[in-house]
């Protein structure tokens, strides 16, 4: 029953309520049908909604690319051990020759290419941390290609309170993602 989900909707007991809602960084349809209807309704009803960051600003996207990036003058190549490096290397073309069987029909009926996508996902994957790669590499599988277009759940929120005309903004800056996700050393990694 929908109704006896854990909804990851906390309450906080003031006038009007406040609510806080754990989200996940998935697809939403992967997981929209599963949010009970007390979430769904407190969504709804708010005025003001605030997400961990802005996914709906320019600058936080261009801010997330940057971070990601190995200081000027620095390659993969250079960081990695040439072992993992080539099997990376090795496992990035496959993953380029096997993405048209992965793209669904709708996917290609909205003007997206393989080569697009795979560019959009990994390009200029030689110049980034190799956290940031492990991340990318997680999310080259078939069932990831197969949903890309559809906005992440935080994506979808902050669209639909754009488009409900609410105010939005962030509890966190970018840096605050980055920087512990980039203090992490290669054996953490």
């Amino acid at each position: 029953q929908q109704s006896e989900l854990n909804s990851f909707l906390w309450t906080i007991k003031r006038d009007p309520p406040s609510y806080f809602f754990g989200t996940i960084h998935v697809p939403y349809t992967r997981v929209w049908d599963f949010i009970p209807e007390n979430s769904k309704k407190a969504f709804q009803h708010s005025h003001i909604v605030y997400f961990e960051l802005d996914l709906t600003d320019p600058y936080t996207i261009s801010a997330l690319t940057s971070c990601q990036l190995l200081p000027q003058g620095e390659n993969l190549q250079d960081v990695l051990p040439r072992d993992i490096y080539r099997r990376l290397k090795r496992h990035l073309e496959y993953v380029k020759l096997m993405m048209p069987s992965w793209m669904t029909p709708d996917q290609r009926g909205k003007g997206l290419y393989a080569d697009y996508l795979f560019n959009a996902i990994a390009g200029n994957w030689e110049r980034k941390r190799p956290v940031w790669v492990m991340l990318m590499v997680n999310s080259l599988t078939e069932v990831d290609i197969k949903s890309r277009g559809v906005p992440v759940l935080d994506l979808y929120l902050a669209q639909e309170a754009e488009r409900l005309r609410k105010q939005t903004g962030a509890v966190e800056k970018v840096e605050e993602q980055c920087h512990p996700l980039n203090g992490l050393n290669f054996s953490q990694v």
